[in-house]
């Protein structure tokens, strides 16, 4: 049942959560992985570890065609292959993310961190900028150059 759906016609505001709580919304999971980067992942199946390793997360996506896939420290996850998202914190108060499909269970535990490197994206989108500044410019040069041997 949708929050919309509730008898009487209450609605009840979005939830808040805050370092803790499961995710059961595929958007939510969605936009809350899609940033993760490195990770350190546990795969278990009926609280047996299958798989414990590293990797980097290239994709996140809500297909429910598709396949996660984790192979050759790369993870392509795919919310729909969950159930929910239980949002975690360790003793040391270290966020992590236990995707749940039955008696499946995917823990993924960030390594990198997005203070620092949303301040990598910021400089990475300055030099962008600026290289593309220098290719138009350097293409204006050109054409003038062209139009001058043209017009001789």
């Amino acid at each position: 049942m949708s929050y919309d759906q509730l008898p009487g016609n209450a609605k009840l505001p979005a939830p808040c959560i805050v370092d803790t709580g499961i995710l059961v919304n595929k958007q939510d999971m969605q936009r809350l992985l899609s940033d993760l980067g490195r990770v350190r992942y546990r795969y278990t199946q009926d609280d047996t570890l299958l798989v414990e390793d590293e990797g980097y997360v290239l994709e996140v996506f809500a297909d429910p065609q598709r396949s996660t896939m984790v192979a050759n420290h790369t993870l392509y996850l795919n919310v729909h292959s969950f159930d929910c998202l239980r949002l975690e914190r360790s003793p040391e108060q270290e966020s992590y993310f236990n995707l749940i499909q039955d008696n499946r269970q995917l823990r993924l535990i960030p390594l990198s961190n997005p203070l620092q490197d949303q301040s990598h994206r910021h400089f990475n989108a300055a030099a962008l900028e600026a290289v593309v500044a220098e290719v138009l410019s350097a293409s204006w040069d050109v054409r003038i150059d062209d139009e001058d041997n043209f017009s001789s």
